[in-house]
């Protein structure tokens, strides 16, 4: 596991299952327009989660790209889902301002609800076709300048599937240590 520290914020990230994070506050769904179950993300999610999750998701939907909504856990060990719609890769411009979107705006509502951690995946990285690397750029960036903003967040972690995934963000963190 790797860590950097924005201000006072750890980053982690790990290889692992989103839907099995038991330490952490809220876990953060790559979820579709109507917040469905689907495959990938939003499918562990949902599987973990239970009916209910899917029961609630129905009042949300449907939400924009870059848009943020929050639910409870269910039958997640998290009390909180939040839900981002990433960008497809191509089609929803300007993709990587939209992407960055999803974890500012996971962020903001999980701080608001003074949450102390949170878990993201690759958001749009699997059937919304983003490219691992660009993606996980994004991700950062916008992830370590929200940091300043955040007064209860204490630890976000990215959670990634792959260990390809794994290696990319491991590398971004070397780059960016010691220059947060």
């Amino acid at each position: 596991m790797e860590v950097i520290y924005a201000g006072t914020t750890r980053l982690e990230c790990r290889q692992g299952d989103i839907a099995d994070q038991p330490d952490i506050d809220a876990i953060v769904n790559a979820a579709n327009s109507q917040l469905l179950s689907g495959s990938g993300v939003a499918g562990a999610i949902h599987d973990a989660a239970g009916t209910g999750l899917a029961e609630e998701c129905r009042e949300f939907a449907p939400i924009a790209t870059g848009e943020a909504v929050i639910t409870s856990g269910h039958n997640l060990p998290n009390s909180h889902v939040i839900h981002c719609l990433g960008p497809v890769y191509g089609r929803d411009e300007p993709a990587d301002t939209l992407l960055g979107d999803c974890y500012r705006h996971a962020l903001h509502l999980a701080d608001r609800h003074r949450l102390r951690s949170i878990a993201f995946p690759a958001i749009s990285t699997g059937m919304f076709s983003y490219p691992p690397e660009a993606a996980a750029r994004h991700a950062l960036k916008a992830v370590i300048a929200a940091c300043g903003e955040l007064h209860h967040i204490e630890l976000i972690r990215f959670v990634l599937f792959s260990e390809s995934d794994l290696r990319i963000y491991e590398e971004l963190f070397d780059a960016y240590r010691g220059s947060c």
